[in-house]
C-alpha cells in the first residue's frame, strides 16, 4: 500500500498503485533525507506532520534519517524546476534553490506544508542565477515576509535585471521576474542552531555556480554543476568553463560527502556511491 500527499489539504490518502510522479509528490520522495527525531508531539504538529506520525512506521522504508535535531528535506524537481530543499535548525529554516516561475504557487504550497505554524522562511540561498533555481525565486520570497534571497554576485545583476538570456528564462519561453538580492560567498556559514550550512563557490557550468555542504550531515547540495547522477553538466553555453567544471568536481570529492543532491532526480546516496558517480563525471570531462 502506498500513500499519496495531498498539496492542497496537506492529507495523506492510500492508494492500492503507485502512480506516475507528477506535479503532485509522493511523501516517500519528498523526504528521503527526513528526521523523524525532529517531529513533535501530535498535539502539536500540523495535519501533514500529524499524519506522517501515524504513518511513519510503514513510510520510514527507503528513508535515510541524518542528524539529531537538524532536518533537510528535499522537495523532488517539477518538470524543469530544480530541487527544492528546506534546512531547517533550532534557530531557523532556509530554502535551497526555488525552482521555475512555472509552479511557482505550488512550490509556496509544498514548503509550507513542511513547516510548523510558528516556522517560516529565513532566506533562500541559489545555487545558481539560471532560470530553473531562479525563475520562483521573487514569488517564494514575497510568500515569506520577503526573506531575503542570496546569490553570488556575479549573478546580481542579471536578477535584479531580469535578464531573460543569461539566465536562461528565454529558454523556456519564460520572462524571468526581477528580484533584489544579498551576496553570498564561498566561505559564508549560514548558522541554525543545531547545525550549520557552508557555501562553496563552484564555478564550470555557470561563473556564479555555488554549492552548499551541511557538515554535521556530510551532505552536499548541488545545483547546475550535477543535473542528476547520469547527466553530466553543460559547460559549452555563455559562462560555462570546462577546466573549472573539473576542479568545481574535484573539490567536491574532496568533501567526501555521504549524500549529495543534484539539481534534479533523487538523492546521490552513499560514500562509495557518491565518489563512484564524482569521479565518473570527472572523468568524462577529462577525456
Amino acid at each position: 500500500m502506498h500513500y499519496e500527499h495531498c498539496t492542497s489539504c496537506k492529507s495523506l490518502r492510500e492508494v492500492s498503485a503507485p502512480l506516475l510522479q507528477g506535479i503532485v509528490p509522493w511523501v516517500c520522495d519528498s523526504l528521503p533525507l527526513f528526521n523523524r527525531n525532529r517531529l513533535k508531539q501530535n498535539g502539536d504538529m500540523p495535519s501533514f506532520w500529524r499524519c506522517l506520525a501515524l504513518k511513519r512506521k510503514s513510510m520510514i522504508q527507503g528513508v535515510q534519517a541524518i542528524g539529531v535535531d537538524m532536518r533537510v528535506l528535499r522537495l523532488p524537481a517539477i518538470h524543469h524546476d530544480a530541487n527544492l530543499v528546506v534546512v531547517g535548525g533550532s534557530i531557523g529554516t532556509l530554502l535551497i534553490d526555488a525552482g521555475t516561475s512555472w509552479y511557482q504557487s505550488l512550490q509556496v504550497e509544498r514548503v509550507k506544508g513542511l513547516l510548523s505554524t510558528e516556522e517560516s522562511l529565513d532566506r533562500i540561498l541559489l545555487t545558481s542565477k539560471r532560470y530553473p533555481c531562479s525563475g520562483g525565486a521573487k514569488h517564494l520570497s514575497e510568500s515569506f515576509s520577503d526573506c531575503t534571497v542570496h546569490v553570488h554576485p556575479q549573478g546580481q545583476a542579471a536578477l535584479e535585471t531580469g535578464d531573460f538570456f543569461t539566465t536562461w528564462a528565454n529558454r523556456f519561453d519564460s520572462d524571468m521576474p526581477p528580484i533584489h538580492t544579498q551576496p553570498v560567498a564561498d566561505g559564508d556559514v549560514f548558522a541554525l542552531g543545531d547545525g550549520q550550512v557552508e557555501s562553496l563557490a563552484l564555478p564550470g557550468h555557470t561563473l556564479d555556480g555555488m554549492g552548499y555542504w551541511i557538515p554535521g550531515q556530510e551532505l552536499m547540495i548541488l545545483g547546475p554543476l550535477l543535473p542528476r547522477a547520469d547527466r553530466p553538466t553543460r559547460w559549452d553555453l555563455p559562462g560555462g568553463c570546462l577546466p573549472d567544471v573539473i576542479e568545481s568536481l574535484k573539490r567536491v570529492l574532496r568533501c567526501n560527502p555521504k549524500s549529495i543532491i543534484p539539481l534534479q532526480g533523487p538523492a546521490i546516496k552513499g560514500k562509495k556511491h557518491v565518489k563512484e558517480v564524482l569521479k565518473r563525471h570527472i572523468d568524462f570531462f577529462e577525456t
